[in-house]
């Protein structure tokens, strides 16, 4: 049982399927495997990011003591959807670690783990310090206040950050990250096509009464220019070169 135990805080993966009876996909491994700092999901709808890094939450907290969760997303009750799928892990696993605090809003392990839901509120966030890891749910749709002001909490604790959503345009922190931030990030893309429990049958309904421009975002996972925009990104990209004198300013 102690090998069995030391295998699972090795690899979440088997601590998923073992003590969780959760069955990742390939793609959803890879998540869980993840041991970088920085992680992008740029996933379809409906295949499976609260439920993989809900995991990945409740393995952090029971396998590292001390540890601080913080769960972030545009509201107050998409934050508290996504603990509501922690707590519903920790019920499910074979030894229940005793907990100092459990209400609806976080919970405290006797290993001195909390895992808190925020909502999307810079100064509710301003008051946590030395998070260990840090879950923005619905990124693209986070105030980039918010963002700016939650980065710092990873200062100390050296602490891992996920960013996870579908596409809302080609603005806000989640699309420029996912553009220019650098090799810092890890990038997950999963598009609904990809996805094993989703059907072509309701994909192309979803096709066809949603119109293409959603369901290339919503499912394709597309950062799509605003449809009011008059120059797309691209040309407006295009158009820019570091080999053109300014005609205005002090350029040399």
């Amino acid at each position: 049982m102690l090998a069995l135990d030391l295998a699972m805080a090795l690899d979440p993966v088997l601590f998923a399927g073992d003590a969780l009876g959760f069955n990742p996909d390939p793609s959803q491994m890879q998540v869980l495997r993840w041991t970088g700092k920085r992680l992008l999901l740029n996933c379809s709808r409906q295949w499976g990011k609260s439920t993989t890094t809900s995991i990945l939450a409740v393995h952090e907290a029971v396998y590292r003591p001390n540890s601080l969760i913080l769960l972030v997303s545009p509201s107050q009750r998409q934050s508290s959807e996504l603990f509501r799928k922690v707590s519903g892990f920790m019920e499910r696993l074979p030894q229940k670690p005793e907990l100092l605090e459990d209400n609806r809003l976080a919970l405290r392990l006797q290993n001195g783990s909390r895992i808190v839901t925020l909502p999307s509120n810079e100064a509710t966030v301003r008051g946590y310090s030395g998070a260990t890891l840090i879950i923005e749910d619905e990124a693209s749709r986070v105030d980039d206040q918010l963002y700016r002001g939650m980065r710092p909490m990873l200062a100390v604790s050296e602490g891992r950050l996920v960013l996870m959503s579908t596409p809302h345009g080609m603005r806000g922190h989640f699309w420029e990250e996912w553009d220019s931030g650098g090799k810092v990030w890890e990038r997950v893309s999963v598009k609904a096509t990809d996805c094993p429990r989703i059907s072509k049958s309701f994909l192309d309904e979803e096709r066809q009464s949603q119109g293409d421009r959603s369901y290339r975002q919503e499912y394709m996972c597309e950062f799509m220019d605003a449809a009011d925009q008059v120059f797309s990104h691209q040309l407006v990209r295009n158009a820019i070169s570091a080999d053109v004198k300014p005609l205005f300013g002090r350029g040399k």
